[in-house]
């Protein structure tokens, strides 16, 4: 017979989601002690450590997030088991929670959440934060899915057996371009005629930024930067109204070279910017989040 007590399990659940246990066990309507207690049972029958206890603190460990991942599938499953029983249909209104690096291209995020905003039965939020910020919203449930230039590679999360609690999925790539006003254009080949321009890039910890400066460094051209900044919205609005060049996919001034104001200079060769949805590696995935990654963004980005 299991040794897993699921009313134990629910216990964990609210309190690694809530994220205070004080908090946790006013929301159930428990002592603080017996919570505590059903807890430590829940670890002495599994034979693991859930929670690092530092203080008067809980800090999930790496099998407790582990854990999480599985208890809110098992949870939210059981909520819909629960609609389905009682009205025998799915939940009319679904609810799907999206991070957002806060730096990404906001025409990107766009194109990614436009089906959603046909869909009468879907409700949504974006949030746009730090990057370790987007993956512990992840790893606590937050979130369903996080929208980066920035894939979750090795060394963030891991689990249990140095196992990854989060997957990335490559969306969509753009090339990174040199745009401009139209006027100021050059009729030669790079860098002959862009001696005298002024550039707006990203920051230095960019990986556009190192892979332009080396771009820069083969044709030995060496850019008069006028500004940079690590925020692609802002980046937008100073290639926009700065008169100067800028350095940045295409798509983040999709509306602003339809409309004229700017141009398409020249894609820099083998340059180009990643779209990545981070989810966390669970049994089982809401519909909707299966129905936007498998979409051809990258055709709805052209």
């Amino acid at each position: 017979m299991s040794r897993l007590n699921y009313h134990h399990l629910y216990y964990f659940w609210r309190v690694a989601v809530i994220g205070n246990l004080t908090q946790a066990a006013k929301t159930l309507h428990v002592s603080q002690s017996a919570l505590s207690a059903q807890i430590r049972q829940l670890e002495d029958a599994l034979d693991v450590t859930l929670f690092d206890r530092v203080g008067r603190t809980l800090v999930l460990t790496e099998t407790g997030r582990r854990v999480l991942v599985y208890a809110q599938d098992i949870f939210s499953k059981g909520q819909e088991l629960e609609s389905l029983l009682r009205r025998g249909q799915e939940p009319a209104l679904q609810t799907l929670r999206i991070g957002v690096l806060s730096t990404m291209s906001r025409n990107f995020v766009e194109a990614f959440v436009s089906p959603l905003m046909d869909n009468p039965n879907v409700r949504f939020t974006l949030n746009a934060t730090h990057f370790d910020n987007l993956l512990n919203g992840l790893g606590k449930h937050q979130f369903d899915l996080v929208l980066s230039n920035i894939s979750a590679t090795s060394g963030t999360g891991a689990g249990i057996d140095g196992e990854h609690l989060w997957q990335s999925q490559l969306l969509a790539r753009q090339p990174v371009s040199i745009v401009g006003p139209a006027h100021l254009k050059p009729d030669t080949r790079f860098p002959t005629g862009y001696t005298d321009k002024s550039w707006i890039l990203p920051g230095r910890n960019s990986d556009i930024r190192t892979a332009f400066e080396g771009f820069c460094a083969l044709v030995q051209f060496e850019p008069r930067v006028q500004a940079e900044t690590d925020d692609m919205a802002m980046l937008r609005l100073l290639a926009r109204d700065s008169g100067s060049l800028a350095v940045l996919p295409a798509v983040v001034v999709r509306d602003e070279i339809q409309n004229g104001v700017l141009v398409e200079y020249m894609p820099i060769p083998n340059l180009y910017e990643h779209f990545y949805a981070i989810t966390v590696k669970r049994q089982f995935v809401p519909a909707i989040v299966g129905e936007l990654l498998s979409r051809p963004l990258q055709q709805v980005l052209q």
